[in-house]
């Protein structure tokens, strides 16, 4: 007789399944199979973490293996990593200590889960300067051992497959997190499929119905893939076999956010994305000497049966990005007339495309040799030590420093001596230049690219060789942050700058103290504040900097205006009245509409603060936008979009200060500016049936309209009031019915 099992006996069995599946993932890899310190592992954080749940219910250590599981399935790390892992939540939740976890584990694991402990529960803490600390904390301990960073990344792949769980505000902190800093990370140390799954997580909780629609015309349009994709590979299957290699072909079908993402920034519909499908020739080498020759063996076959672009070939086999990456892209046109991208990639280059430098341990012969990823790993982690070592007053300045180094796609640049330089694309002489050395890229005067005289703002090229031109005269100015774009290089010219500008505030504030001592004035914050003031400045640092320049200069306008207010009732008054004016000349908070606060427009998870909000005038939000809540210094809420860009930074720096916001549409009367941009042939009549369409048709007011024609093309932005984005949308919809209208997008 069977008997039925309790369900504590349930959780038992499910824990232990999940274990036993690792250790299966495990045995199946090639590492060294070390069994027993892993279980060692399982049974000590078992233990540790009994009796504790997570939020969606399920016992605690289920989540410590399924962060073990992607280390060892998905990024293809040993058991040092996979004990680590299991224990990654064990000092920071329970009573034990890392001298414990060393004493049971020894050094190695106690280091990485120290590591781990120091940067737990996100990147980001509850303040601007923690976050920026933590966040060097983890890039400090990411130089220290690699391992750290790429078990973080797993952990956070967990959360975010389990983000349902958690309250709104929560799921937006997480997710803009994630999409600001650890999607580049992931993407910087070649983890592609963990980097995709990321993006594609943090736009399904941020955009649900927008991922949604994404996948259902996915979904529609597969078949016409399939049809697509079948009838381009056959003559490739057929040529391939004739050159005797052991291969595969893939389809590669764009991520939802990849497409969102360029829906966006093109401002063009989903039918209007021609690169979703791609195609991804894999193939064994005979022998790995070889690997580098089949390679454009395939390449040379692929273009006898289709037409290649010219401009879009892309050779990362001889010159690998400095991720790891490898792959020889070509861009072909098929018989229907459509262009096609084709990666070429042996085995171990697609293992490496996934798993990112992991994987590189797979295929090295001894530990004495490293391969030219992991050298240009080295590199990159050098140049974030460098950045570590000059300190960022300001977190958003810091994190967006180092993002510049995690986004960029790579070029190679040339020293005079032949040598080869990987930098990020769209980098500068002036770039180039701090590359070198902070000496020669502050008194960088130009560089002689190609033997051809440029100036420091001339963007280099994939090839250019490139040598330095230096004068002692030449100091760096403000405008060179515009022309710089490298992380090494912004982070030097901000430190040089600042140097110079603590010089200046010291020679302003010595001026200014003699004209106060001259006047018989009081020095003191109200006087101070009240001169800011008068001469349009927020803080008295850039009143010093601007006398010291000469910008300002102190006299007897600025004593008569002091003195005038001192009678008006000595210096309190003064101070109370230069409060007043400073608060005055802060940023313009607008709502719309008479009664705009009292309709409760937006419902927000903060029910105390449901009428002190602001619609921010960088995205102009309305009814029918995903948005958000975000608490200001000042104790207001501004409302962003949610795929505003300042929107992401707030989310990913501040993150307990966002909220969870949405809209009551039901009744809402009042109208909102929104800004839609026409782009089509000139005709004639052509203005007057877009007119049409939006006053007539929908009723829409028409607040503005510029119109602009160049050889026959126009373009038009048109401003209006509307109650909401479904409004827009329909008017979007009906211009594009125009014969004559070619794009139509909200702006």
């Amino acid at each position: 007789m069977e008997t039925k099992m309790t369900d504590v006996e349930k959780e038992e069995k499910m824990v232990n399944d999940e274990f036993q599946s690792l250790i299966d993932a495990y045995l199946a890899s090639k590492h060294r199979k070390k069994i027993e310190i892993i279980t060692k592992a399982f049974n000590f954080a078992k233990h540790a973490h009994k009796g504790v749940r997570r939020l969606s219910g399920e016992p605690y250590i289920m989540h410590p293996i399924a962060v073990a599981k992607i280390v060892c399935c998905e990024i293809g790390l040993g058991s040092t990593s996979i004990c680590s892992a299991l224990l990654h939540d064990v000092v920071e939740d329970t009573d034990y200590t890392v001298e414990d976890i060393e004493n049971m584990f020894g050094p190695k694991i106690a280091q990485i889960v120290d590591g781990l402990t120091k940067i737990s529960g996100g990147i980001f803490g509850e303040h601007a300067s923690a976050q920026a600390e933590n966040f060097k904390k983890l890039l400090l301990t990411m130089s220290d051992d690699i391992r750290v960073i790429l078990i973080k990344i797993a952990d956070r792949l967990h959360n975010m497959r389990t983000l349902g769980s958690q309250a709104v505000n929560k799921q937006y902190k997480i997710a803009g997190e994630t999409l600001y800093i650890y999607a580049p990370l992931a993407n910087r140390l070649g983890l592609n499929s963990i980097k995709t799954e990321l993006e594609d997580l943090s736009f399904k909780f941020e955009h649900p119905d927008e991922y949604a629609e994404i996948e259902r015309k996915l979904e529609a349009t597969k078949a016409e893939r399939d049809t697509v994709f079948d009838e381009f590979v056959a003559p490739i299957h057929a040529e391939l076999k004739k050159l005797g290699l052991s291969y595969e072909i893939k389809q590669r079908v764009k991520s939802p956010y990849s497409i969102w993402h360029k829906m966006q920034t093109k401002h063009i519909p989903f039918e209007e994305i021609y690169d979703i499908l791609a195609v991804r020739i894999i193939f064994e080498p005979e022998e790995i000497d070889t690997e580098l020759n089949d390679c454009f063996d395939i390449y040379v076959m692929l273009c006898k049966i289709y037409t290649s672009h010219p401009d879009r070939t892309r050779d990362w086999v001889s010159h690998p990005k400095a991720n790891g990456y490898q792959a020889l892209h070509v861009t072909l046109m098929s018989k229907m007339g459509e262009w096609i991208e084709v990666q070429i990639r042996s085995r171990r280059m697609d293992d490496i495309a996934e798993k990112g430098f992991a994987a590189h341990w797979k295929y090295k012969d001894g530990e004495k040799t490293e391969t030219a990823s992991e050298l240009e790993l080295d590199k990159w982690l050098a140049t974030i030590k460098e950045i570590l070592d000059d300190p960022q007053p300001d977190a958003m300045d810091f994190l967006d420093t180092i993002k510049l180094n995690l986004f960029a796609s790579e070029i190679f640049v040339f020293t005079p001596k032949g040598e080869i330089r990987t930098m990020p694309a769209g980098s500068t002489t002036l770039d180039f230049a701090f590359s070198i050395h902070t000496f020669v890229g502050s008194h960088c005067i130009g560089a002689k690219v190609n033997h051809k005289l440029e100036p420091i703002s001339y963007v280099l090229q994939s090839g250019d060789q490139v040598e330095i031109l230096t004068s002692k005269s030449v100091h760096p100015t403000r405008e060179w942050l515009n022309i710089a774009t490298t992380a090494k290089a912004t982070t030097k010219i901000q430190s040089i700058l600042r140097k110079e500008e603590r010089e200046m505030r010291k020679k302003g504030e010595l001026m200014l103290d003699e004209f106060l001592a001259n006047n018989d004035i009081p020095k003191d914050t109200l006087v101070i504040d009240k001169l800011s003031n008068i001469h349009g400045f927020a803080r008295p640092d850039a009143l010093y900097v601007a006398i010291a320049e000469g910008k300002v200069q102190l006299g007897r306008s600025d004593f008569d205006e002091l003195k005038e207010k001192s009678e008006m009732g000595g210096w309190k008054r003064l101070f109370s009245f230069g409060k007043k004016s400073v608060k005055k000349g802060k940023v313009k908070k607008e709502v719309v509409g008479p009664d705009f606060d009292k309709k409760k427009i937006l419902t927000l998870t903060e029910e105390s603060l449901q009428k002190k909000y602001t619609l921010c005038d960088c995205c102009k939000p309305i009814p029918g936008d995903t948005v958000m809540g975000y608490i200001d210094d000042d104790k207001h809420i501004m409302i962003h979009k949610l795929q505003c860009p300042m929107a992401g930074k707030l989310k990913a720096n501040h993150g307990n200060r966002v909220l969870g916001a949405s809209w009551n549409m039901v009744g809402n009367q009042t109208l909102f500016p929104a800004s839609i941009h026409v782009r089509g042939f000139d005709k004639m009549g052509l203005l007057h049936k877009m007119t049409q369409v939006i006053s007539q048709l929908h009723s829409i007011n028409i607040r503005k309209l510029e119109v602009e024609c160049d050889d026959g093309i126009f373009e038009c932005t048109i401003q209006m009031f509307v109650h909401d984005t479904k409004e827009v949308e329909e008017t979007i919809a009906g211009l594009r019915e125009i014969q004559d209208v070619k794009e139509v997008s909200r702006i």
